[in-house]
């Protein structure tokens, strides 16, 4: 019997500082494996915008949270619930459809892409899909020489934080998140599934606690005038 499929998708949760934590929580009762947290600012819709004339940006939190699909309704609920964003100011998801996954090697599940969907993606004239690769900090660099190998032509380095399946480290009762880097490759079409393999290779994403890449839909893009 061929291994089922399973369709994933990315929960990208916004909040206010010190409120990533119980983000990442909520979607591990919801059925989430881990989360990677990144650091930002903000100005929300209930916040001041200046204070005696300078202008103010609040500091956020972004959740990643990549999920199986039958997962997402309970995964919502729990952070909806934990973070309380029904009440208006604390924050806001959405969520983005994911066109293949690599680096979870503790499922038996087929992650391979989801070939009908990347040959049939919108847009007569864009032909770009964005990787998003999550490594230990350090691994990043490996990531971006691999896929420059592989025909991309560079990437962007994010930093973070975060906690998977295979990192349950504490210190004095306190749980340790390791320090991650996050890696956007923006990558033609054509050249998407050689990339995505070879990152997987040399960063060794089949290798337990490696890290994982996804790769997420572009309908448009600019700045690309070569």
């Amino acid at each position: 019997m061929a291994p089922q499929k399973k369709h994933y998708k990315l929960v990208i949760t916004i909040v206010k500082k010190k409120q990533a934590n119980k983000v990442v929580s909520a979607a591990k009762r919801g059925g989430a494996e881990g989360g990677t947290i990144l650091l930002g600012s903000g100005l929300g819709i209930r916040e001041k915008e200046s204070f005696f004339g300078i202008d103010l940006m609040y500091e956020k939190e972004i959740v990643l949270t990549l999920i199986p699909e039958d997962r997402l309704a309970g995964v919502l609920e729990q952070i909806n619930h934990s973070a309380k964003l029904y009440r208006k100011g604390t924050g806001l998801g959405f969520v983005l459809d994911v066109l293949g996954v690599r680096g979870i090697v503790h499922s038996r599940l087929d992650l391979d892409l989801d070939e009908e969907a990347l040959d049939n993606m919108p847009g007569d004239n864009v032909q770009f899909e964005l990787i998003v690769t999550i490594v230990n900090k350090g691994d990043a660099g490996t990531v971006v020489d691999a896929s420059r190998r592989a025909g991309a032509e560079g990437g962007t380095i994010l930093s973070g934080r975060g906690s998977g399946i295979h990192e349950q480290a504490k210190l004095l009762a306190m749980i340790i998140e390791p320090e991650k880097e996050i890696v956007l490759t923006l990558v033609t079409r054509d050249k998407v599934r050689q990339v995505l393999h070879r990152i997987e290779e040399e960063a060794g994403l089949n290798q337990p606690g490696k890290g994982i890449a996804f790769i997420l839909p572009v309908e448009e893009t600019i700045g690309i005038n070569h």
